[in-house]
């Protein structure tokens, strides 16, 4: 069975590393309760990062509390593909149980695996396409 820890390479640490995510935004997921956007990484492995702001959440334990459990669903995606990949919150978190956080996360993560499969085709097509016409 594999450890479910939550080393650093699996997070954004550097604010170059969140840059990089909001200038190259190739994947939008979104909730009613958060925004997932991602840009792939070469990395081989998905990596997170979380925002949650002072204005949706006022008390630090609200806010420590959400992002615990989007890590904690985030360390049980094994199979999300080479992602970077940040979190915001939105309002209405606060009223949201621990529960419920947990379902939203998990359908969020399904539908970011979808998207980037849908979105992998795609790419590799139109590359093709485009390297025909040099010869």
């Amino acid at each position: 069975m594999k450890a479910l820890g939550f080393p650093k390479s699996n997070r954004l640490l550097r604010p170059a590393d969140y840059g990089k995510v909001f200038d190259d935004v190739q994947l939008k997921v979104p909730h009613r309760n958060f925004l997932i956007l991602a840009t792939p990484n070469n990395l081989g492995h998905a990596r997170i990062g979380l925002i949650f702001s002072k204005k949706n959440l006022k008390l630090s334990v609200q806010r420590n509390r959400i992002k615990r459990q989007v890590r904690e669903s985030f360390r049980h995606q094994a199979d999300l593909p080479g992602l970077d990949v940040v979190v915001l919150g939105r309002q209405g978190l606060v009223s949201l149980d621990n529960p419920t956080v947990r379902a939203s996360m998990d359908d969020l993560w399904r539908r970011l695996r979808k998207k980037h499969s849908q979105s992998q085709p795609s790419r590799a097509a139109s590359s093709e396409t485009a390297g025909r016409g040099t010869g």
